[in-house]
């Protein structure tokens, strides 16, 4: 009885490798989620920098005076976060074959 050999998948020229039909583990997506939902909220808390610091705030808020920071920009690239966001955790729950 000669045993069976696994079937593995590479990825990355062969630095990852997993056997073929692995399914992802619950707390992998559930990572996926946290990870974009903690860039989002870091981006939309610090879109115009650390303003409320107590000894930087001042200085960060002259110089968002001084160079008129692109809120329309800054909400573009949200979007974009967000955009992206979606479409990872939508890789990570769809059902692989």
């Amino acid at each position: 009885m000669s045993p069976d050999k696994p079937k593995l998948k590479e990825y990355a020229g062969g630095w990852i490798t997993e056997r073929e039909g692995t399914a992802i583990p619950g707390f992998l997506k559930l990572a996926y989620i946290v990870i974009v939902a903690g860039c989002g909220a870091y981006f939309f808390m610090y879109m115009n920098g650390e303003v409320n610091h107590p000894d930087r705030g001042p200085l960060v808020r002259a110089l968002n005076a001084a160079t008129e920071a692109s809120g329309t920009l800054m909400y573009a690239i949200a979007a974009l976060i967000l955009i992206y966001g979606i479409i990872v955790v939508a890789f990570a729950l769809r059902k692989h074959n």
